[in-house]
């Protein structure tokens, strides 16, 4: 059985967004959680919305991590199955609900990664898009050193050099950069406790800083 997913229609690959706020910009926290409570309750409407904010997001974690787009297109719409078999398990937990989207996602690459071996290859032109903010960006908060190293780059090279890391290393950088969870929302997902994910994030730019091209650094 499978979700249709919008970012596999159209007559081309579809482009994502590099950076966004943690969650869909469209859909504040309690609204989004008002829409989970009304699909414990029977409406599959509600369902819907959350699936429309969140399929790209849930698509481009997913990506990242498989480097496969039809891969990526199986494990998005299994993640939406699973959520919507388990939606009344889930009660607030202080933070968005694609923080839990996102877990359900990451369960399945382990499992994948876990029943078979495949190379990791980042497919730039869906997880890019001319225009958009370097990684790392905020309007709302000004970079960190950290960040810095993230968004001084381009989002192509960027990617490759993610490419490179180690599998905690990455998916750190990219719960963190890319789909922009907070250091508590990012240790949830890893199940780690904060200053193992602090400690990550800054071991992970610094490989990455010495990943990039000189005249990048």
């Amino acid at each position: 059985m499978s979700m249709p997913i919008a970012v596999a229609a159209g007559p081309g690959p579809a482009r994502l967004r590099a950076v966004e706020s943690a969650a869909p910009v469209d859909a504040s926290v309690d609204e989004n959680w008002d829409l989970v409570r009304a699909a414990q309750s029977g409406d599959t409407a509600a369902f819907g919305k959350l699936y429309d904010r969140y399929v790209d997001w849930v698509y481009r974690y997913v990506l990242l991590r498989v480097g496969d787009r039809h891969l990526a297109e199986d494990v998005t719409s299994e993640t939406f199955l699973r959520a919507l078999r388990r939606i009344t398990s889930i009660s607030y937990q202080g933070r968005d609900v694609g923080a839990w989207f996102t877990t359900i996602a990451r369960n399945l690459v382990l499992d994948h990664v876990k029943s078979s071996r495949f190379r990791l290859e980042i497919v730039t032109d869906e997880v890019t898009e001319s225009g958009t903010q370097p990684f790392g960006s905020s309007a709302q908060h000004s970079p960190g050193p950290e960040q810095q190293v993230i968004s001084k780059t381009t989002n192509d090279e960027l990617l490759r050099c993610i490419a490179g890391l180690g599998d905690d290393q990455r998916e750190c950088i990219i719960l963190r950069f890319i789909q922009g969870f907070s250091v508590s929302e990012t240790a949830q997902i890893m199940q780690r406790n904060e200053g193992a994910v602090k400690a990550l994030q800054h071991r992970a730019v610094r490989r990455l800083a010495k990943l990039l091209p000189t005249g990048l650094r």
